[in-house]
This record gives C-alpha cells, structure tokens and sequence, in this order.
C-alpha cells in the first residue's frame, strides 16, 4: 500500500528520482540541456503553410479551418522573468484539441482568460507549452501578435524545456485585470525521458515513469509536471533542487483551482481502430466515432468528445484517449488491454470487497464511479487523478489490490476542490482499511512511515516560515500524509459516528472559492457531534501551519489511596507551537486505564488518573498525533519491594 501510494504522487514520477535528485553526493553533471539552447538548438519552428484552428458557434458545433501561419522566430535568450511568470493566474481556458493519433500529432487552439496577481502592472504575458510543441500564432484583441520563442530549461516537462512566449501588451495589466488570449500551437508528443535520464535514470526505467504520449492504441497526457500539453506560466525549475519542482508542480495545481474549463476533442483514427475511451481531467467523456466502411489513408475514422463548462479543482488537467474493453464493477469501470480481461474480474471482486467499509464511513452511493484504466505496460507508473486510476490492470496480491481500491474508490465520493479533504481523507480511509484487516498497530506504522519527512518539511516555529496551512498545501508531505493525521486526530476527539457523519453531509459544491474560516468541514463536524468548541484544533493544524507539537512527559506522582486505588498524576510538556490533544494511559500488571489530555502550545498539563492496582508504567500519545521527535513517549514506574514469603512453622 505505501509503495503504491508513492508511486501516484503529485508529479507520478518514480520515487527514486527525487531521491537521486536530493542527494548531495549525486548532484548532476551538467547535460547539453543544462544551458540555454542556441537557435539551432531548438526544435524548428512551424513551416509556415497550415494553421490549424477552431471555432464554436452558436449551436456548440466546432469548425476547424486551415491557413497560413507565420512562422515564429526563436531566441536565445528569454524576455519574461519570475515575478512576471508568477504573477499570471488562469481563470478560462477553452480548448479545441486536434489529434492524429497515427502521426502523434497534436494541434490546439486555446482561448485563454489571465489575471494580473502582481502588486504593479504587467508588461509581458508569458505562456509557456512543451519543448515538444511549437507556437504556432498568438492573437490579442483579433489581431496577431509578433513574438518570439525562447526555449527554458525546466523539469515541469518530460523533456526537460519549456517554449515560451512574452506577449507584449500595448498597455500594461494593472494587478486584478483580465485579458484574453487566442494562441495556437502544434507538434508531435512521443515518450520522452529527457529530464529523468540527465540525473542518471536508466532508460527503461526512465520511460517507464515519464509514458506520456500520443498514439493509436494509447493516448495518455498528464499535464503540467509530466507533459505541458496545454498553455502555463510557471517558475522554471529542475530535479535537483532539492523539492522545488514538486512545490511548482502544487502550486501550479492550487492557481487553478476555480478556473473554467472546457476541452472539445476531435481525433483522427486509422480504419477499424477507433478508441472505446476517452477520459479529461479524470472524468469519462462520451466518444462519437465516426469510420469510414472502408480502409483508406486519405479518409481517418474521427472521434470527437467534450468537456465543460467545468470549475477545475486542485488537479493538472488531463487527457486520455485510448482502446480498451469496458468491464462495469461496483461503482466503477475497468478499462483493460483486450489481453488482459481476465484480470478485470480479480479487481472487480476486490472493490466488492472493499464497498461495503467504505459505505459504512462514507454513505451508500459515491458522486462518481471509479474508472480505472490499464497502462500500455505492466511496468509503467501508476498515476491517479481524482476518481482515475491509471495504472497496469494486473494479477496482484487479492490483499495488496483491497487496500489499493481503498483508496482510490474514496475519490468517487471524496471529490473536493480542497486536496487536504480530497487526497487527505482517501489516504486516511487507506489506513482504516489497513487497521481492519491487520490491526491498530499495523495502521499507526503506516502512518509512523511518513512523519519523519513532515517533520523535515515543517517550520522549526511560525516565526521562521510560514510553512504550508493544510488548507492551502501544494506538497503530497502535507496534503497527504498530514491529512491524514489530522483525521486519525478528529476521529479520536469527535468520534467516529461524528466523523463519519460530517464526511457524509461534505457537499463539494458546497466549497468552493477561497477557503474560510470556520472551514464548511469544521462547521459539519460541530454540527454532527455533541462535542463543539473544535476552532482550537482548526486554528493550529488546517488553517494556519504552527509546526508539530513536541511533547514529553515531564513528571510522574502516583498516590497510594488505600484499598488498592492509584492517584496518577501525569504532567504533560509540549515544546511545539501546536497545541495537541493526546491519550494517557497510566498501566499496570492487570489494566491500564487511559484518559484524553489537551496540552497547549508552549505549555505544560496535569492529568490525575486513578486506577487499581499499583501502577508500573505511563504513556504519552499512542502514534495518532505526529511529534517533531518520537510519537509515543513512556515512563516506567519503581516497582515496590516485595517481603519474601516465611516457610511455614512446624
């Protein structure tokens, strides 16, 4: 379970990649990418003689016409910078997305609305697509716009290069102001491993993380991070950087979020291999496919397909195209290779398994059915999106694939904009399973697996950064395995029929726009439990990042109340900047007893506890709260002298 949930991180990119990218020892040897590319360097610029293009009318038909196109020069140096990169923020994107998927081509026209986030005005718009793509015509209130091509070295792509425009504005976006763009690009997207195999990755592996690509059979494009098929502003940045890209690869996600989305998708097909599916931003999309009765090189078979209007949530848009065989389950469809229809059953009967633990805490019926698609190779990196799990559809362990459809099923009825509820709760009902099928013990290691990283990644204190608040994360460390703490943490304070309740009156649409306070997710827990007043736990782990409590247990006074009761009093420390609310159980030989202490920032509590019998031990937090050090603290008690037995007299 953990292996695979590190395999679907933010970026989908093997694990090792980051680790080789982080150590010191391995920093890499600098590749012919690694500097700016010279004009011959670069890909060539489009020919000039078609443009493809699209439009909609009145009646949502889309028409795509062909012209001539200037070709677009390219330059050595880039013309925007960081801030201005940064300070652009998409809020529309309408997309006319043309395949050949015989060629691996694609041709794109987007209508683009952007938003000045910057304090001062902006002079430059830059926009940034694949390496792999060319720009084709940039168009500013219906007329064309010169610009050039530069070519950026940054990760964010599989090749390793960005191609960037810096529309120039006749007059500057004051902060606030939209404007809309009409570009359009094309180019060839094949597997490309470029990034992964500077740093050292061998090949096959390398490929096998970064499959993004356009073909007959299967089309798989990820979006930002794997594949920048779609226009971007973004901070150039590389593996190495320590976790720079996957902190660019979240924060691009988190600007989407709240942007409008509409995709009309047209491919050309070979006769007699028209795609069954199609799937953007994770969400099936219903193919009308039109081939011609008879084989011919001038008449493809065409499939088109819609998306949208749509609001994005935390998420990197993507496409997928591809011809599987349908297999409906419960509340989801496996796709799978036609070699591979045996295996649908196994997964079918796996989530079979799984649905009624995931009923009992969520509610009958999901918000959407999971689709689960089978990769083109066993070996490829599975890569998840809300209720889409890609990933090879194999004969796994029947344990193994339970406590991997545990997961990813909750995204059919978790399907929040917010990525702490969405990824937070799957990864939470992930361990649940984990502590239902193994134990508690073997749940909270699950857990334990992930708290050194998150101790790593906090703030030694608020004062020294302002670290990354739940409800805004951008880095799989927080949204992930942070999240899930804090829900193994609320269902222990509120209880699990109240947690249970308030993920079940969670409504999506009810949350959108900016996060506020109290959160729609604190306000249904007060509501739903008889325990009010959680604005406290709020305030410290969701809303704000005030690091990771550090308790300890500072004294220990058992008192000797006669008739073989036991006064414990326990006084609890907490270092941190975050107040924590943990169990204490005092033990000994025959029971424990264990009462629930909340221990402020900064501070110190006194619990008194009576037990009977004479106590032999005292322990802090049981590994449900993370601590910047240990997560279960014990004190063993002196044992009483014993008076040995006389032998018995004559």
């Amino acid at each position: 379970m953990k292996v695979f949930l590190a395999a679907i991180s933010a970026a989908a990119l093997v694990n090792f990649s980051l680790a080789i990218a982080q150590t010191p020892a391995q920093t890499p040897a600098p590749a012919p990418q690694q500097t700016p590319p010279t004009q011959s360097q670069t890909p060539p610029p489009t020919n000039g003689k078609v443009l493809f293009s699209g439009s909609t009318d009145e009646n949502g038909q889309t028409t795509t016409t062909a012209g001539p196109a200037a070709a677009i020069p390219s330059i050595a140096a880039p013309i925007a910078d960081d801030a201005e990169r940064q300070a652009v923020t998409f809020t529309d994107f309408d997309l006319d997305v043309h395949l050949r998927t015989a060629e691996h081509h694609i041709a794109v026209r987007a209508l683009l609305t952007v938003r000045n986030d910057a304090r001062s005005p902006l002079a430059h718009i830059p926009l940034h697509i694949s390496s792999a793509l060319n720009w084709d015509r940039v168009r500013l209130d219906g007329k064309d716009i010169p610009v050039q091509v530069a070519t950026i070295n940054s990760d964010t792509d599989h090749t390793g290069q960005l191609h960037e425009v810096a529309v120039p504005l006749a007059a500057p976006l004051a902060p606030g102001a939209t404007l809309q763009l009409d570009v359009t690009y094309s180019g060839t997207l094949t597997a490309n491993a470029q990034r992964l195999l500077v740093i050292g990755t061998p090949s096959d592996v390398a490929l096998h993380s970064d499959w993004d690509s356009i073909d007959t059979v299967f089309t798989g494009l990820r979006g930002f991070g794997n594949v920048v098929w779609y226009p971007v502003s973004s901070v150039p940045v590389i593996l190495g950087d320590g976790a720079r890209l996957f902190d660019e690869i979240g924060e691009h996600k988190l600007r989407l979020a709240g942007a409008r989305f509409r995709l009309h998708l047209t491919a050309e097909f070979p006769h007699q291999q028209a795609p069954t599916v199609a799937l953007i931003n994770g969400h099936p999309a219903a193919l009308a496919v039109t081939d011609p009765a008879t084989a011919g090189e001038e008449v493809p078979g065409i499939a088109t397909a819609q998306a949208g209007p749509v609001i994005l949530g935390f998420e990197a848009p993507s496409l997928f195209l591809a011809i599987r065989n349908p297999h409906p389950g419960p509340n989801l469809t496996a796709f799978t290779l036609p070699d591979n229809d045996t295996n649908a059953q196994i997964w079918n009967d796996a989530a079979s398994a799984v649905m009624p633990f995931l009923q009992g805490w969520l509610g009958q019926q999901p918000r959407a059915q999971l689709t689960l698609l089978d990769l083109p190779d066993p070996q490829d990196a599975p890569y998840e999106t809300g209720a889409l799990l890609a990933t090879s559809l194999r004969d796994e362990d029947a344990e193994q694939l339970k406590s991997i459809l545990a997961h990813a099923l909750t995204h059919a009825w978790m399907q929040s904009p917010r990525a702490w509820l969405s990824e937070g709760v799957a990864h939470f009902m992930g361990t649940l399973w984990v502590e239902k099928q193994q134990g508690r013990d073997k749940a909270l290691s699950a857990l334990e697996s992930g708290r050194g990283a998150l101790a790593l990644a906090e703030p030694e204190s608020p004062g020294a950064s302002l670290g990354q608040p739940l409800a805004l994360a951008i880095s799989p460390v927080y949204y992930r395995t942070k999240a899930a703490y804090v829900f193994w943490m609320l269902r222990d304070i509120a209880g699990d029929p109240t947690l249970s309740a308030a993920l079940r009156a969670y409504d999506p649409l009810q949350d959108t726009g900016r996060q506020t306070t109290p959160s729609l997710f604190e306000t249904l827990l007060e509501q739903a439990g008889q325990r009010h007043g959680l604005n406290w736990f709020f305030t410290d782990w969701v809303d704000a990042d005030k690091g990771l409590p550090d308790l300890s247990i500072q004294s220990v006074f058992p008192t000797d109340q006669g008739a073989g009761n036991w006064l414990v009093a326990v006084t609890v420390a907490n270092a941190g900047y975050a107040s924590a609310e943990v169990p204490v159980t005092v033990r000994t030989p025959a029971t424990s007893v264990t009462q629930r202490v909340r221990v402020p920032a900064h501070s110190s509590t006194t619990q008194r506890i009576l037990i009977q019998g004479h106590p032999s031990e005292v322990q802090v937090n049981d590994g449900t709260v993370p601590e910047t050090q240990s997560t279960i603290h014990v004190t063993k008690l002196d044992q009483p002298a014993t008076t040995p037995a006389l032998p018995p007299q004559p």
